[in-house]
């Protein structure tokens, strides 16, 4: 019987780029997430991100997921181009963010939108009927203009979502939620203005990134990818299984319906 070597430990790095959907792509990136948390070998990670932020929910299910990495080992987040919005939200649980002095940092805020496409249908002679149990539950429809109420009930909404992007920042930032709001005006800031702001740590390459990671999970400087593993499916029928038919499936899905977003 042979004699098994120890597998080296090492820092785990995880790529989070472009929009954040509610597809299963936020499912692989929480399940990647979860098993750089659970690994024995990986002692601290670096998440990139180059990222304009996307829908809310599933921004928030990044930001979880961060948070339990976060309070397992250390995370280091690198901004190679933008980190706006809920990628923001996503990185605001690690120990240290560091970007290069062009990234792009921020969007604090939060989005509604709809199309509404009662002109359009009357032109083509498109009536909709509607059958509801309460007079709010067709609240978001496409088919007609929204009430006064429903103008209040969206705004209290957006609110909603806004407090609790405010409340993370300054959570995982240590910053007072009134300096918070006073940067949460939607804009954006580059690297190194954020970083006299307080929104990331460092202004610096992807190597201050490893340096940092290193620092922290007292190891050395291996770096061990986290790469999506396909499934049995995926390998079968690769050309219906990939993540831009995901993309398209979902933002077909979301044309007629109300999305909130984190969204740069």
């Amino acid at each position: 019987m042979g004699i098994r070597r120890p597998m080296s430990s090492g820092i785990g790095v995880w790529e989070l780029f472009g929009a954040i959907s509610g597809s299963r792509r936020v499912w692989h990136y929480t399940e990647a997430i979860d098993s750089l948390k659970n690994s024995r070998r990986i002692k601290s990670v670096i998440i990139k991100v180059d990222s304009p932020g996307g829908l809310a929910t599933a921004s928030d299910l990044l930001y979880s997921a961060v948070s339990r990495l976060a309070a397992r080992k250390p995370v280091v987040v690198f901004v190679s181009g933008v980190c706006a919005s809920g990628s923001y939200l996503a990185s605001c649980p690690a120990a240290r963010i560091v970007a290069l002095p062009t990234a792009v940092i921020g969007s604090i805020g939060v989005i509604s939108m709809r199309p509404i496409l009662q002109d359009l249908l009357g032109r083509i002679g498109v009536h909709v009927d509607v059958t509801k149990s309460g007079r709010l539950k067709d609240m978001g429809s496409y088919f007609r203009e929204p009430t006064e109420e429903e103008k209040r009930k969206e705004e209290e909404l957006v609110t909603g979502f806004y407090d609790y992007f405010v409340a993370a920042v300054a959570r995982g930032r240590k910053m007072e939620e009134a300096k918070v709001r006073d940067l949460a005006t939607g804009e954006v800031f580059l690297g190194e203005k954020a970083r006299g702001l307080g929104l990331v740590d460092e202004v610096g390459d992807f190597e201050r990134a490893i340096e940092i990671a290193s620092e922290l999970g007292r190891v050395r400087r291996r770096l061990i990818p986290m790469r999506h593993r396909p499934s049995f499916y995926e390998r079968l029928f690769p050309q219906f299984s990939g993540e831009s038919v995901e993309d398209a499936l979902a933002q077909a899905e979301g044309l007629l319906a109300r999305r909130v977003f984190y969204l740069g």
